[in-house]
C-alpha cells in the first residue's frame, strides 16, 4: 500500500518550501536538518510550527519539507506557508482556522527593484553642495 502523505508549496520573498506531511510523531525535518539546527534560532522554530500548534496536530503528522532560495526568515516563512496549505489538504476543516491566522495568504512583500540613477532602490547617492 502507497504511504499516504500530504503535500503543500509555500512562498516567502525569494524562498520556495516543499512541504510533505507524513503520519507520524511529528518531527520537522528541513533539507534533511532537524529543524533547529536548520535555521539555529529559537523564533524561527516558533514560526515554522504555528499552523501546526494552532491546529493541535504537532503529533500527528512528521513534516519534511525541501527549502531553497533567499535567506533563512523567508525559508521559514516559506516553511510555515507550505505547512499551512499541506494541513488543509489533510483536513479541509482546519481550512478556515488557518486562514483566520493569515497562514494561508501569500505575504506579497518582495524585494524593491533598484532605480537608475540611485544607489539602492530607494537611496540616493550622496548630495554635496559644493
Amino acid at each position: 500500500m502507497a504511504q499516504v502523505q500530504f503535500y503543500g508549496t509555500g512562498r516567502r520573498k525569494n524562498a520556495v518550501a516543499r512541504v510533505y506531511l507524513v503520519p507520524g510523531e511529528g518531527k520537522v525535518v528541513v533539507n534533511n536538518k532537524e529543524v533547529l539546527d536548520y535555521f539555529g534560532r529559537k523564533t524561527l522554530d516558533m514560526v515554522v510550527r504555528q499552523p501546526l500548534e494552532l491546529t493541535n496536530t504537532t503529533g500527528r503528522f512528521d513534516v519534511l519539507v525541501k527549502v531553497v532560495g533567499g535567506g533563512v526568515s523567508g525559508q521559514a516563512g516559506a516553511t510555515r506557508h507550505g505547512l499551512a496549505r499541506a494541513l488543509v489538504q489533510a483536513d479541509p476543516n482546519l481550512r478556515p482556522v488557518l486562514k483566520r491566522a493569515g497562514f494561508l495568504t501569500r505575504d506579497p512583500r518582495m524585494k524593491e527593484r533598484r532605480k537608475y540613477g540611485l544607489k539602492k532602490a530607494r537611496r540616493a547617492p550622496q548630495f554635496s553642495k559644493r
